[in-house]
């Protein structure tokens, strides 16, 4: 991304952005709400428009509109805080859906692929459930399996774990942290400090749509160099 600026009216809500992210980095996105996370990562596969700058994925610059659109989506997942999964379709078909309709992927085929994506993420043995069935990490869970269906280039998680409960978080973390380990090219918006800490190659902190500081998280967590990071870590760490 460089030089990227988003309008929400008069809210500035993305300022002067210039971020790159590296194949197979983990790059995990913090700041207060309001921030301009959720924003940023929405406008990496095009669910919000810019109103100025470039962002590129693999060196290609992103399409605004056509099958260009559709491919760039197909190679961008994106995992929200609603699971956004079909209800009337099982978790199975959940999967297989776009490979079959988007990719023109033989239905076999799709759906043995399916199930290895299924137990990746730890809910093959739910496969002919409706998503109701499930527990919400558990549809988190199958969420991203339907994002790594497409074959991805990057994986975007918009705050996967805030709509769970406490207990339900730790399995869904389990599953990202093991993309990470795979090489997987991950950005992450969240308020999960350990998750941070331990998998992030890099923390991104942001404030007031700007990005006010990108570090280790070694260095950022231990001596961050901007007031801004030093304010942030000490309301969040004293909690």
């Amino acid at each position: 991304m460089s030089g990227v600026q988003k309008h929400f009216g008069d809210l500035h809500a993305l300022q002067d952005i210039d971020l790159e992210v590296a194949a197979g980095e983990v790059a995990v996105v913090l700041g207060p709400s309001g921030s301009g996370k959720s924003t940023l990562c929405r406008t990496i596969n095009r669910l919000e428009t810019t109103d100025a700058g470039e962002i590129r994925i693999d060196g290609e610059l992103l399409p605004t509109s056509g099958p260009g659109l559709a491919r760039l989506r197909s190679e961008v997942g994106m995992v929200f805080q609603s699971f956004n999964l079909f209800a009337h379709k099982t978790v199975l078909q959940n999967i297989t859906v776009a490979p079959i309709k988007v990719k023109g992927i033989g239905r076999k085929e799709a759906e043995r692929t399916g199930m290895e994506l299924l137990e990746r993420v730890g809910v093959a043995d739910q496969a002919d459930k409706l998503p109701a069935q499930l527990s919400g990490g558990q549809q988190q869970r199958v969420a991203i399996a339907r994002s790594l269906a497409m074959a991805p280039k990057v994986m975007l998680f918009d705050e996967p774990t805030s709509a769970l409960d406490p207990e339900m978080i730790s399995e869904v973390i389990e599953v990202m942290t093991g993309l990470a380990k795979d090489g997987m090219t991950v950005i992450v918006v969240t308020h999960e400090m350990g998750f941070a800490r331990r998998t992030a190659d890099r923390v991104v902190l942001m404030d007031a749509g700007r990005i006010v500081e990108v570090r280790s998280p070694g260095a950022f967590f231990s001596a961050p160099e901007t007031e801004r990071a030093r304010n942030f870590l000490g309301k969040i760490l004293d909690h």
